[in-house]
């Protein structure tokens, strides 16, 4: 998988750029081209892979940190959605992201009256205002069906949107409605859950326009969604995971057409009994927080995970007699986004041989604001 793998100290993060790029290009195509796409860079957290992806076109992005939207500011990402509840000092941070980056148009997601009067606040506390004189865009969140964050779309939801519409620091923005609970395998079933689950959104869209308040735009779904989002007028679709794909989105969905981009390397470290190995692979470099398995090993179908601690993973194979102590294995993550966070930098992979290193620079929660 790496010709030159015997200098990679492990565990360690791979990412395949050709792979990658090719994801990147597949995306646009489900989306319908740069123009309806506003992806999340929650599951990358990378500058080189935002610089890919403003290469390509795309100029709207969507974060949930403040340290990932400092990060894509710096890229010079001119629009920028942090679609995150910002309570606390999250409020003003986010007022003087604004400040440090004027040629970046910063918008948020609220749901709830009390957050955003704190978030009003502190914009009216800027130096200038706010951006050229202009009030920050925010969006409604909508509950669409997972009940995380986001208020219903019905009388509720129209009498917030008219309240954002009234602070001077704010201008409303649009919709905000995230379905991360629809995860049908069988795509018409998935397009079913998803156009019910929108439908409340685009009567919500109608009835405010209706009463003269303007919905700008619709920010929806995530990659399970996206084709189906990118068949509806005036959606910007927010797909994440599909840039490196997981082990996760590649049982469930296969025909969205992505292809596995990040691989987490592994030695074995221990041979603890005859059909056992232990792996530097503990759960501080690949996400634990789903049941077993977490990984899944290429050549190695049979493994099933016994023990896994902070630095080591146990796995039993009738295969162990294969390897000796620190020969290699190569896997593929159940969920690539919180193992992405886990590392500090991600090996770039191109041609089979080494070719550089990116920083996951919005691993961290705070950069400089």
């Amino acid at each position: 998988m790496v010709e030159d793998v015997a200098d990679l100290p492990s565990p360690a993060l791979l990412v395949y750029r050709g792979r990658v790029e090719a994801n990147l290009r597949r995306m646009v195509t489900l989306a319908g081209g740069v123009h309806r796409l506003r992806p999340h860079i929650k599951t990358h957290k990378m500058p080189d892979l935002v610089r890919l992806q403003l290469d390509l076109g795309i100029t709207r992005f969507k974060c949930a940190t403040i340290a990932e939207a400092e990060m894509a500011a710096m890229c010079g990402v001119p629009d920028l959605l942090l679609a995150y509840p910002l309570v606390g000092p999250n409020a003003r941070r986010f007022a003087e992201l604004i400040a440090a980056f004027p040629r970046t148009r910063f918008s948020a997601t609220g749901d709830a009256a009390e957050g955003l009067a704190a978030l009003a606040e502190a914009v009216r506390g800027l130096q200038p205002p706010t951006v050229e004189g202009s009030p920050v865009p925010v969006l409604l969140d909508l509950d669409v069906g997972q009940h995380r964050t986001g208020v219903v779309a019905n009388g509720q939801a129209v009498e917030l949107y008219r309240w954002i519409a009234s602070q001077p620091a704010f201008s409303p923005g649009g919709l905000h409605a995230y379905d991360g609970h629809i995860i049908e395998s069988e795509p018409a079933a998935r397009a079913a859950a998803c156009e019910a689950a929108f439908a409340p959104v685009a009567r919500l869209r109608d009835q405010l326009v209706a009463l003269g308040l303007p919905v700008p735009r619709i920010v929806a779904g995530g990659t399970p969604t996206l084709a189906i989002h990118a068949r509806m007028e005036g959606v910007e679709c927010s797909p994440g995971t599909c840039v490196f794909w997981d082990a996760c989105y590649a049982a469930k969905f296969p025909d969205l057409g992505f292809e596995p981009a990040a691989l987490v390397l592994t030695r074995v470290v221990s041979k603890p009994a005859a059909n056992c190995l232990c792996l530097d692979l503990g759960y501080k470099a690949v996400a634990a927080e789903v049941p077993h398995p977490r990984v899944h090993f290429l050549g190695l179908p049979d493994a099933q995970a016994r023990l896994h601690s902070e630095e080591h993973l146990v796995v039993e194979t009738e295969q162990a007699g294969r390897f000796r102590v620190g020969d290699c294995l190569y896997g593929l993550p159940w969920h690539i986004c919180p193992t992405v966070a886990l590392h500090a930098e991600a090996v770039v992979v191109q041609e089979g041989r080494v070719a550089g290193r990116w920083k996951v620079a919005a691993r961290d929660r705070r950069l400089s604001i």
